[in-house]
């Protein structure tokens, strides 16, 4: 996979996760707490796609994850 396949990968992970975890109709809800991780992968979404720049993708790279198309 590619890097930018990975931050997406990760960020659907992210949003799906912390949202079982937060909506009281789950069956391994924790806390409603946790829809604040979803929003904040949400704004981290919305800020790389204004700036071009995710530092996500930039520590995968740093690991050796090769670069997109």
């Amino acid at each position: 996979m590619t890097s930018w396949q990975l931050v997406r990968f990760f960020a659907g992970t992210f949003v799906l996760l912390s949202l079982a975890l937060g909506i009281p109709g789950s069956p391994i809800f924790v806390s409603p707490w946790w829809l604040a991780f979803t929003a904040f992968v949400g704004i981290n979404l919305l800020q790389s796609a204004l700036t071009k720049w995710c530092l996500m993708e930039t520590i995968l790279r740093k690991l050796g994850v090769r670069a997109g198309a």
